[in-house]
């Protein structure tokens, strides 16, 4: 496993001072254009959910996306997607959380997640975990049980994870 982490990291790429000043953006841009790495961290991020009866896969908006209906193809489930506000035509519900500075909101189509569905959460990255925890206490709210939460990359140095104890937390490459 650890020669695939590898393998993907190589397609990783260091954007420094982006989108400001002292911040080095990891940019997937390199792995998603590659079919080979593209279908490896697919499989990677699917694989620890096999044969746990998932029914749904949520990711947030918008990167989120990208690896979550090919993981929700990949465990014949389907894929459900959480957007900034104002973004989805039917009555949604919605939470609010800290940023750094300020406040920002997601939400959910009210009638997307059934009470009982078991449901992994997936995104692209795990930095400071308020993202992920927003979308967990979402699905949560409208009853879902979350088997896990997988990310392709998790910063580790910034303790997202910390903030999501009740769940199993899966990164395929990590820095630390």
């Amino acid at each position: 496993m650890q020669s695939c982490r590898d393998y993907l990291a190589g397609f990783i790429r260091d954007v420094p001072d982006f989108p400001k000043p002292g911040i080095i953006f990891k940019d997937i841009t390199p792995l998603l254009g590659d079919a080979a790495a593209l279908a490896l961290a697919v499989e990677l991020l699917a694989h620890r959910f096999r044969g746990q009866h998932v029914d749904l896969v949520v990711g947030a908006e918008s990167r989120g996306f990208i690896f979550g209906i090919a993981v929700a193809q990949a465990l014949s489930a389907g894929f459900v997607p959480i957007r900034k506000p104002k973004k989805l035509p039917a009555k949604t519900h919605a939470v609010t959380y800290d940023l750094e500075y300020g406040t920002d909101s997601l939400e959910i189509h009210a009638d997307a997640v059934k009470p009982g569905q078991r449901v992994v959460m997936i995104d692209d990255l795990l930095a400071t975990g308020g993202t992920m925890k927003a979308s967990c206490d979402l699905v949560k709210e409208l009853g879902a049980d979350i088997v896990g939460v997988a990310v392709l990359i998790e910063l580790a140095f910034l303790h997202g994870r910390d903030k999501l104890n009740d769940y199993d937390v899966f990164s395929v490459i990590r820095y630390d």
